[in-house]
């Protein structure tokens, strides 16, 4: 019958400082197929099941699928969703014994009411189900995202773990082909994986799309395949989680050596932090940034700019209103904004229909951060009622999306809380990007691969939000110290 491999997936991003609740109905409305019921186009989604239905037949494998169940960043899982979301993936894999390994798409920052770390609790869970490899021979293998807590119990627990090594993260089937390759490799004997790591004791952001972190990525790549070295990843850290295991740090497997992977590990976290403080683009505020966009309307080329602190994918509301406004206030000729989140204006623009004009309030509504909303007279110019976006491969459903036009404001408003990750989504509502001057996006980096294409100029602000990017101004009361920058 082959190698009976057990795959499952329960994700999300926890921002412990964002207003958004996060119940079990948040990830039924936006990510949930239970056992078996995963469809074949959503697979781009899970980077390490993807990656074993590709090597099944090759390899003989017997794929047994668990829950698959994602959402959208936001704040602490309500405690009784976390249990039961966590306990119907168990159930699942129980009724899948016996298996020889477990491969898991995770997230590694989901944090819980009364639980900081929902991975590691889920692979203590599954490790006691399965066993200890020493006993039963069963492997477990972790694909997660690189904006993770990695914690002890998670090290304790897994024998493999993966993480996206680019952000914009563009490679996630990549590395679910890496994961499922060293199951493999674990399971017939040609590995025996070692996990070293080094902690940075720091957090930032790491964006792969520059200098220095495309040349330090690259390096790692190029490690990977000697001396022993089988897998090299970077734990970016999510900082917006008042949690004690936040931070940067290096993950390094080796084949059985863990003298090597120790060095190696910390070579490359002490690397890694010499280059903290230049590892991201340099932010502007709200008021800068429309001084610049009034500026550069003059000029040939498109200015794209990164909402960033109003980013749907940490965990902010996606309404705030800041930059919107300070761009009516500057006249800035030709630009598009979103995707911003306000259900009560999509339905009042779909009932009103495409060529209406009416008054409608936009944004400005969720949090203290979301700024004053805009009355705006608007002329409706398309409705989507299964608008969508593709990033890395994946399509992804984002509710209705309608497009609205009020002088020389072209706004996307969106029914489902999300970032915009793809420059399509603006075409496919009858938006021609290219003849705009300024595109503002709700988004923090993974806009970057499809819009900086497209851009003369491409600019990250940090406005007032639930993620602000000055580091030392968020309160924690938790965080393990010392940690960079919040301690010299």
């Amino acid at each position: 019958m082959g190698t009976r491999i057990f795959a499952a997936g329960l994700a999300t991003e926890t921002n412990t400082f964002s207003p958004i609740p996060t119940d079990r109905r948040s990830f039924e409305d936006d990510f949930y197929f239970p056992a078996g019921t995963l469809p074949v186009d959503r697979l781009s989604s899970c980077g390490a099941l993807n990656a074993l239905h590709e090597r099944a037949a090759s390899d003989q494998l017997t794929v047994i699928q668990g829950l698959y169940a994602a959402t959208a960043p936001s704040a602490a899982v309500r405690a009784d969703a976390y249990a039961s979301l966590r306990d119907q993936l168990l159930d699942d894999l129980r009724a899948a014994m016996p298996v020889q390994a477990v491969l898991l798409d995770l997230h590694g920052a989901m944090v819980a009411q009364g639980c900081d770390d929902c991975e590691g609790d889920l692979l203590a869970r599954v490790r006691a189900i399965v066993g200890t490899r020493a006993e039963t021979g069963v492997v477990i293998g972790v694909a997660l995202d690189p904006h993770c807590h990695l914690t002890d119990a998670m090290l304790e627990n897994a024998d493999l773990m993966t993480m996206f090594k680019e952000y914009p993260h563009t490679d996630v089937l990549p590395r679910g082909r890496d994961l499922v390759d060293m199951v493999l490799r674990t399971l017939h004997g040609t590995l025996r994986p070692r996990l070293s790591r080094f902690d940075c004791r720091m957090i930032g952001l790491y964006h792969t799309s520059r200098q220095p972190m495309r040349g330090f990525v690259n390096r790692l790549i190029a490690l990977e395949g000697t001396d022993n070295v089988v897998s090299i990843s970077v734990a970016h850290g999510f900082p917006w989680a008042d949690v004690p295991d936040i931070g940067t740090q290096v993950l390094v497997i080796t084949n059985d050596d863990v003298s090597g992977g120790e060095r190696l590990a910390r070579r490359l976290g002490t690397e890694l932090s010499t280059l903290r403080g230049h590892t991201s683009e340099p932010f502007v505020d709200a008021e800068a940034a429309a001084d610049l966009a009034a500026q550069l309307a003059q000029e040939p080329g498109l200015l794209v700019i990164g909402d960033c602190a109003d980013n749907p994918g940490a965990g902010a509301p996606g309404d705030s209103t800041h930059l919107l406004r300070a761009f009516i206030d500057r006249g800035v000729p030709r630009v598009a904004a979103g995707i911003i989140w306000d259900p009560g204006a999509v339905s009042l623009a779909s009932r009103a229909g495409v060529g209406a004009t009416l008054d409608l309030r936009i944004g400005g509504k969720v949090a203290a951060t979301s700024g004053v909303p805009l009355d705006l007279r608007v002329t409706v110019l398309s409705v989507d009622d299964s608008a969508w976006q593709s990033f890395a491969g994946a399509s992804q459903p984002v509710g209705t999306v309608v497009a609205l036009r009020a002088g020389e404001l072209t706004l996307l408003v969106g029914s489902v809380r999300t970032q915009c990750y793809d420059a399509g989504v603006f075409g496919r509502a009858g938006v021609n990007l290219r003849a705009c001057k300024v595109v503002l996006v709700k988004s923090m980096q993974h806009f970057h691969a499809a819009f900086a294409p497209l851009a003369h100029r491409v600019v990250y602000t940090s406005t007032p939000g639930t993620h602000p990017f000055d580091l030392r101004s968020i309160p924690y009361q938790r965080v393990r110290r010392p940690l960079w920058p919040l301690d010299a």
